[in-house]
């Protein structure tokens, strides 16, 4: 009965290991411009770092919109492990812009935010021509860094508890019989 318990004590305790790890979305660690940056001039890109790899393809998305509602980034997004980064042109009119991204999380869920700077002086760009059906639409995705758009942790531990709970009954019923 002893190695019994023990055996199923070790495969809760695996379980309770693993679960954080299949919990583990990527998180933003940088940013080029960084959050709530006051700069004179933009950068030519703008560039996200993540703590993990970022899954590639044509589902990571980055925006960059600014005080007059026009959208900023131009080109495709490109991913270079956990860097995420898509250009700018030059941008136009002085106030607060505000990059937009939804990435596709090494664990496969997708993880959105936003992120504001400033620019203190006007340059003399203009914004990318967006078809109005794109302006109408925008993309509605759960923020994956919400508690309530993923599976809480707590049902995690609570389904491992009554595994264990499950496993002792078992374990106790069958010394018994024997």
């Amino acid at each position: 009965m002893a190695r019994t318990t023990i055996g199923t004590l070790v495969a809760v305790l695996a379980l309770l290991g693993a679960a954080p790890q299949a919990l583990a979305h990527n998180t933003l660690i940088g940013s080029d411009p960084k959050e709530g940056a006051e700069i004179d001039v933009a950068p030519r890109k703008v560039t996200l770092t993540f703590d993990q790899e970022v899954q590639s393809g044509d589902v990571n998305q980055i925006v960059v919109n600014g005080p007059d509602g026009g959208q900023w980034a131009r080109g495709p997004v490109d991913v270079d492990g956990t860097e995420v980064s898509r250009a700018l042109g030059e941008l136009g009119p002085a106030g607060e812009y505000t990059i937009g991204f939804r990435i596709l999380s090494a664990d496969g869920h997708p993880v959105t935010r936003e992120i504001p700077f400033t620019v203190t002086k006007s340059g003399t760009g203009t914004p990318v021509e967006t078809p109005p059906a794109q302006q109408d639409a925008p993309v509605e995705t759960p923020d994956a860094q919400d508690p309530s758009a993923v599976i809480p942790t707590w049902v995690w531990i609570g389904t491992a508890v009554l595994l264990l709970g499950v496993g002792i009954w078992l374990a106790v019923r069958q010394g018994r019989e024997q």
